[in-house]
Order: C-alpha cells, then sequence, then structure tokens
C-alpha cells in the first residue's frame, strides 16, 4: 500500500510537471507570437518625404500599388511601359505622382529613369525601389522551347531586375532605403517549362546575396511570393494564344509523341486549374510590398495569398514525389508517356 501510494504520487507529479512545461511552452509562444505581431506594426514616418519607384505600373500589382502608396502621400515615380498605361495612371492619381516611360530590357531607359529620378530626390536619396515588371510567356512544357523563349522572359523577370537594381544603388544608399524585389511560389516550385520559374528562382538568389550585401549600408532588401492573382501575368488568353504558336512549329514527330488532343488537353486544364486558382484580390500581394516599404522592420520574405501561405510554400519544402503528384493532377500526360 505504501508502495502504491508513492507510485500514484509520483504519477501526479509526472502529470504536474508535464502540463507545466505545456503550459510553458504555450505561454512562450503566445508571448513570441504577441511580440512579432507588435513588432511588425511599428511603421516609419515622413511618408510626404519618402520617394518611392516602381516598374511595371501599366496594370497589375504596380499599378494599384503607385495609386495605394499616392494615396499615402508618398512621392511616387511609376514606370510604365506604355504611353497608355502612363496616361492611364497619371489620369487616376494626385498630381504627386509622376510617371515615366520605361523598358526594363533596355539600359539606356534605365539610366534615363535614374536621372530623372536623381533630380526628383536630390541629396534625400530614393526611399523605395519596387521592382515589379515582369511577363510570364512563352510559358509551357520545355521541349516546345527555344533558346530565345528563355532570354525573352529572363531578360524582363531577371536580368532586368539586376539592372535596374545596380543603376538604383547609389541612390538608395543615400536614403538607406528599401529594395522589393516581386519573386513568385514559382520560385519556390518550378510547376511548368519556360523561362519563368527560371527567372524567379533566380530573383529569389539575387535578392538574398543583396540583402546580404547591402544590410551593411542600411538597405532593407524583400522579397514578394505571390500565389496565383488576376493579373495579365496569368492570363489564360494570353498564355493559350503563346502556347498555340509554340506547338504549332514543333516538328511533327515531337506532335505525335504527345498525341493530337494533347494540346486541347492541356489548353483545358491549365484554364480549369487557373479559374480555380487565381484570386481577383490583388491588394493581398500590394499590402505585403507596402508593409516591405513602410515597416521599421520589414520581413525578408513575404508569401501572398492564402494558397501560397499554406499550400504551396509548405509543398515546396515536401519530398519531390508529392509535388510532382500534385503536377500531374493539374495538367495532361502524353500519348507517349513511358512506364516506370
Amino acid at each position: 500500500m505504501y508502495i502504491n501510494w508513492h507510485l500514484n504520487t509520483f504519477f501526479v507529479f509526472q502529470v504536474l510537471l508535464s502540463n507545466l512545461v505545456l503550459t510553458c511552452v504555450l505561454l512562450l509562444a503566445c508571448y513570441a507570437a504577441v511580440r512579432w505581431y507588435v513588432r511588425d506594426s511599428y511603421r516609419i514616418g515622413g511618408f510626404s518625404q519618402k520617394h518611392v519607384f516602381i516598374t511595371g505600373c501599366d496594370s497589375g500589382f504596380g499599378n494599384l500599388l503607385a495609386r495605394q502608396l499616392d494615396q499615402k502621400g508618398f512621392r511616387v515615380t511609376a514606370g510604365c511601359l506604355t504611353e497608355k498605361g502612363a496616361a492611364d495612371l497619371a489620369a487616376a492619381t494626385s498630381p504627386r505622382l509622376q510617371t515615366l516611360l520605361l523598358n526594363v530590357t533596355d539600359s539606356a531607359s534605365i539610366r534615363s529613369a535614374v536621372e530623372f529620378v536623381r533630380r526628383e530626390v536630390g541629396e534625400r536619396g530614393l526611399w523605395g525601389l519596387v521592382n515589379n515588371a515582369g511577363r510570364s510567356v512563352p510559358i509551357g512544357p520545355t521541349e516546345w522551347m527555344q533558346l530565345e523563349d528563355f532570354t525573352k522572359v529572363l531578360d524582363v523577370n531577371l536580368i532586368g531586375v539586376i539592372d535596374v537594381t545596380l543603376q538604383f544603388l547609389p541612390l538608395l544608399k543615400k536614403a538607406k532605403g528599401r529594395v522589393v524585389n516581386v519573386a513568385s511560389i514559382l520560385g519556390r516550385l518550378s510547376l511548368t517549362g519556360g523561362g519563368y520559374c527560371l527567372s524567379k528562382w533566380g530573383v529569389e538568389a539575387f535578392s538574398d546575396s543583396l540583402r546580404r550585401d547591402m544590410q551593411h549600408f542600411g538597405i532593407k532588401v524583400s522579397i514578394i511570393e505571390p500565389g496565383f492573382f488576376k493579373t495579365g501575368v496569368t492570363s489564360v488568353d494570353l498564355i493559350n494564344a503563346d502556347l498555340k504558336r509554340l506547338w504549332a512549329r514543333l516538328p511533327q514527330d515531337v506532335k505525335d509523341s504527345y498525341g493530337a488532343t494533347y494540346l486541347d488537353d492541356y489548353i483545358k486544364m491549365q484554364g480549369f486549374s487557373m479559374n480555380i486558382l487565381c484570386c481577383p484580390d490583388i491588394s493581398k500581394v500590394t499590402w505585403c510590398m507596402e508593409h516591405a516599404l513602410t515597416a521599421q522592420r520589414p520581413r525578408t520574405r513575404y508569401g501572398a495569398g492564402w494558397d501560397a501561405k499554406f499550400f504551396w510554400i509548405p509543398l515546396s519544402y515536401l519530398p519531390s514525389f508529392v509535388s510532382d503528384f500534385v503536377v500531374n493532377v493539374l495538367l495532361p500526360s502524353p500519348k507517349d508517356k513511358a512506364s516506370s
């Protein structure tokens, strides 16, 4: 009986101890979450004295961000590819916002933009650079591509980002400012062929190395990783038209290996997937961009969209056979598929 009493006492002590440990762990987790939330909520001031330059403002994320920052009092310079895009944006914003024509694949065009911004910012320097300009097509099966199809996308999405950043760095160093680079969840998980995924993986790597190098000068670098959103980049009509172009130039033996119905099946399944996946609320992305520019302690990476946070980014950490299975569900298989 004496032994049983000791055993029961020991058991009760273990339960209390284990609950105490669990309680401490939960309290620490809650404290960390509250501390992170409070720290995340601190903002800088003096928006009216801060200049931000954004690329790719004709439509989509860049266009909305330019209007968003303009409403908050920032001095925004918006780079647009077309005159119509620049005129439409200028008409929808205050006189404070300025537009200019910019082709990120043309170093001379970037130099002109730098000179324009230098005259505007003076000795204050440039507070924010948002590398948003991008393109998706050509995108599709790797075998359908030629080298120039890769370079068309890489020149805009990666080389353009690098060129713009390098040319604006002196102005950013003056202000100890921010660089915000738009990557993608496809910079973590390659779901299709073409230059898009390659370019976004490159943006991730470039941003990481830039962040480490520039932290010594007070420049902070953030990466935006959007999931699927309804923008020009994800336009099904644009992608489908380019897929038909790629298919039309394929040799007949390559077409035969995929099957006569493969292109139609690919377009149908892709359209179905995009309609399900693409979110129309692009403010989820521009909120991340704004936070990266206005937070006292901006995050290194922002997963934008619920699909990015809770599906694609977690999927990128799982074994490859899991992500392969997901891709195989989303897209059709060729006729001459080899048996494993």
